[in-house]
């Protein structure tokens, strides 16, 4: 039905489930999903004598029950699973004012506001498209209205977005302009041609001293370009100019066209992030990288911190992290196939922490991926905690010992000693001579008795007579 009558409209929507989406079709048909990523459509009841699209509709969930609201002229629809029920029928009869007003409040905006969003509790968002000074399109208003008892009106303004464009394109772009940038990029454009003209433009700018200035604004303009010919175009323009110029500073047209080339992979239509240069520099890189990670946009991030060169830390590394915590949440796959899966993707990586990715794989209840993962980590300190914490300590205790780390192996033999009862403890440390040399000493100095209870264990005579013969002593 969808692919014959096309979607209308659609309306996204958040459940527990995830994310949905509603979809209303040229029949007139309501569909929707509750979980994009586990798309199962369900045709929702068909509403009698519906001949046009509904003049407004919304979707409510409420207590894992997803129902659409739709007006048709003064009648009021919901849709669930199985049936279509009329709500409002006689406006007349049923009012849809609130009984009781709780408060009021005067925009002094002459201009009808063109939308309104209300959310729980009772609060509203006013705003509408288009701009102009004291209008509503000016700027979003958040008019949160409360029964009393609640609390009071407030009003937030929000203020506009940032310009887009920038005076440089302006200058360049408009209509017989004689601005230094706009004879810069007509002599780039003649030379292209072979034309004595380039050299006439160039004339011009040079005697007014102004070839920097103009080179400078090419570079400026370039970056609140959309177009990718238009950017290429411009930088061309300041390239051309730079080749007269003794000694100009190349730092800011190698910064520009690596902003554009991050700029322009994001603003494809596949990632969607259609930033303009403004947004991107106050954004920053970091939080960019950030937005596409919790995307999972990984291949993208990770090329755009090799492209921009950034320190393995802050990018490569740090990504790599964030995939690895993800790919260990996917149960389609076994323990083993995503050990080596994260260990060839990750490697020797630096700033990586195995133990970080195990402690997630831990978290998810995949326990075995976790330890997999720790034969990974290199650093000792880092296995020991999370393995005492999975109540593997027998392994624990073993990779104590491969360090060599004397402090790391106490700390595991005390945890042992308070987890295990007596007779359990002394026998695992009968298998591990190291442990149970470096216990010994420990008792030597702070548990006496329990020493003897070590050479008892182990027949040995000549000890438990040294240790009475001492005990004598003191």
């Amino acid at each position: 039905e969808v692919l014959q009558n096309h979607v209308l409209e659609a309306k996204v929507f958040h459940t527990e489930y995830g994310t949905g989406v509603a979809i209303l079709t040229g029949a007139h048909r309501f569909s929707l999903t509750t979980n994009i990523d586990d798309l199962k459509l369900r045709r929702m009841p068909e509403v009698p004598g519906l001949q046009k699209p509904p003049s407004c509709w919304a979707v409510l969930s409420q207590d894992r029950v997803t129902i659409i609201l739709l007006a048709v002229g003064p009648d009021l629809y919901l849709l669930d699973n199985t049936s279509c029920s009329v709500v409002v029928s006689e406006p007349r009869q049923v009012s849809l004012l609130p009984q009781e007003k709780f408060c009021e409040f005067n925009s002094s905006i002459r201009s009808p506001p063109k939308q309104m969003v209300c959310t729980v509790p009772a609060q509203a968002l006013l705003g509408c498209q288009g701009c102009g000074q004291g209008r509503w399109g000016s700027s979003l208003q958040w008019v949160q209205v409360m029964p009393q008892g609640w609390g009071s009106l407030s009003h937030i303004w929000f203020p506009p977005a940032p310009h887009t464009s920038a005076e440089a394109s302006q200058d360049i772009f408009k209509i017989a302009s004689m601005a230094p940038g706009a004879l810069l990029l007509e002599a780039q454009k003649e030379y292209e041609k072979e034309s004595q003209k380039a050299d006439e433009y160039l004339r011009e700018i040079k005697d007014q001293k102004l070839l920097p200035e103009a080179v400078s604004r090419c570079i400026e303009a370039a970056g609140y370009e959309h177009e990718p010919d238009t950017q290429k175009s411009l930088l061309r323009a300041a390239s051309f100019g730079k080749c007269f110029i003794d000694k100009f500073p190349p730092e800011s047209f190698v910064r520009m066209c690596q902003d554009l080339r991050v700029l322009n992979a994001i603003r494809d239509y596949q990632i969607g992030i259609p930033l303009t240069f403004t947004q991107y520099k106050r954004l920053t890189i970091e939080v960019l990288l950030d937005r596409l990670v919790l995307r999972r946009l990984y291949p993208l991030a990770i090329r755009i911190c090799e492209y921009l060169r950034l320190s393995e830390i802050q990018g490569v590394s740090r990504i790599l992290a964030h995939w690895a915590c993800y790919k260990v949440q996917q149960k389609d796959k076994s323990d083993e196939e995503v050990a080596q899966a994260i260990n060839q993707k990750l490697g020797d990586t630096p700033g990586i922490s195995y133990s970080e990715i195990a402690a997630r794989a831990y978290d998810c209840g995949r326990t075995e991926l976790a330890i997999k993962l720790l034969e990974y980590e290199p650093r000792s300190g880092e296995q020991v905690p999370l393995l005492l914490k999975m109540k593997r300590s027998k392994l624990a205790l073993s990779k104590a010992i491969e360090s060599g780390d004397t402090d790391l192996v106490y700390t595991v033999v005390l945890h042992l000693k308070n987890e295990l009862n007596r007779g359990t403890f002394f026998m695992t440390l009968q298998n591990q001579p190291v442990a149970l040399s470096l216990y010994r000493q420990f008792c030597k100095h702070q548990e006496r008795e329990t020493l003897k209870d070590l050479y008892n264990q182990d027949d040995n005579h000549q000890e438990l007579g040294n240790f009475h013969v001492h005990s004598s002593y003191s």
